[in-house]
């Protein structure tokens, strides 16, 4: 088993109140990615669950036992953290195993659990090496094999591959997707890579202040975010948000630079529209929603990005077919697949989604 509880979890460093009665719901392995701008707690929250912050309200409960003010070790939760924080004289066997060594298993079964999840992570013919000798994704499977000889009952990465270079992250994220996979272990993993949330997660939380904007499926918080806030952070490149309201016919009036054609029930009251750029087509300028003058264009190899400038609407980002080749300073239509995009309302919340 593993299921993790927060209930009404909160930590304040003095007056300053870093996480905020936070409710939350981890089901045994279940593989939840916590995302979040910088300084939006989500490394302390992580570290509350391990133990190594005191929770300062609230309870964390594993596995329906209150562990609020259990020590890491009563915990059994494993945590793999953004350096690699190897020992430098021993071996990769030695590192692996140090844990065990420390909780007096016998040497035959330390080098019965290393050699296992040597063999899972493909560092078998690495385990007589000291890490100065290894790559920085061999260092960091390294650490993650440590983690798993200890067969704990959950795993906290925080942060594991921003160390590593682009291709490498790649390949640890299918190393950590396949790890998930093979142990079938509850995971929590933080970080601020939209892809690697994207990929990794069966449920994204998604935190602000300290407190949760949103959580849900990868899909869900793409496809139906519940704030503007939601809207932006998930996504790479991030939605398009444009200003606009309800006209008198019941359609909506981008600030006077065009109509969308979506007629609207007399609830929705919508200031902002959303917009994925992969929603959006360049058109010729009176074929569009809207029109501005191409300010620039990089190209993505399958896609290119064309950034649109409008007076009122400011600066649009549509994904358009690699092939595109408008100038810069070139005047452009924008239109809007009226199907796919978000409104919101003046507080920033959801109020209607069509898809």
């Amino acid at each position: 088993m593993g299921t993790i509880s927060l209930r009404q979890a909160g930590k304040q460093y003095g007056a300053v109140e870093i996480i905020k009665d936070l409710d939350m719901e981890i089901a045994d392995g279940e593989f939840v990615v916590i995302v979040g701008p910088s300084g939006c707690g989500k490394s302390t929250l992580l570290r509350m669950i391990a133990g190594l912050e005191q929770t300062t309200s609230g309870q964390i409960l594993i596995d329906g036992r209150d562990m609020t003010a259990a020590s890491p070790v009563e915990r059994k939760l494993a945590m793999v953290f953004q350096s690699y924080a190897l020992y430098p004289h021993m071996t990769v066997r030695q590192n692996m195993g140090f844990g065990l060594k420390l909780a007096r298993l016998s040497a035959g079964k330390i080098k019965a659990k290393v050699d296992a999840a040597a063999d899972r992570l493909k560092l078998t013919p690495l385990l007589d090496r000291y890490p100065k000798e290894l790559s920085g994704g061999q260092r960091q499977r390294v650490a993650i094999g440590r983690a798993i000889v200890r067969e704990p009952v959950g795993f906290l990465f925080d942060e594991p591959l921003s160390n590593l270079d682009a291709a490498l992250r790649v390949d640890m994220r299918l190393e950590i997707a396949k790890l998930h996979r093979t142990l079938g272990a509850t995971m929590i993993y933080v970080t601020h890579d939209q892809v690697e949330a994207m990929t990794l997660a069966d449920r994204i939380v998604v935190l602000k202040d300290g407190r949760v904007m949103q959580h849900g499926s990868p899909h869900e918080l793409y496809q139906n975010p519940a704030n503007l806030f939601v809207a932006q952070f998930i996504g790479s490149p991030k939605m398009n948000v444009l200003p606009c309201q309800r006209n008198g016919d019941g359609m909506l009036d981008l600030s006077g630079e065009g109509i969308v054609d979506l007629a609207l029930s007399s609830s929705a009251a919508p200031v902002h529209l959303g917009a994925r750029p992969e929603h959006l087509s360049l058109v010729a300028p009176e074929s569009g929603h809207c029109r501005g003058t191409v300010e620039a264009r990089e190209y993505l190899g399958g896609t290119t990005s064309v950034f649109v400038r409008n007076p009122k609407l400011g600066l649009i980002n549509v994904s358009a077919p690699a092939e595109t080749q408008f100038g810069i300073g070139e005047t452009i239509g924008v239109r809007i697949d009226n199907s796919r995009l978000s409104l919101f309302d003046n507080t920033g919340t959801a109020v209607r989604t069509l898809r």
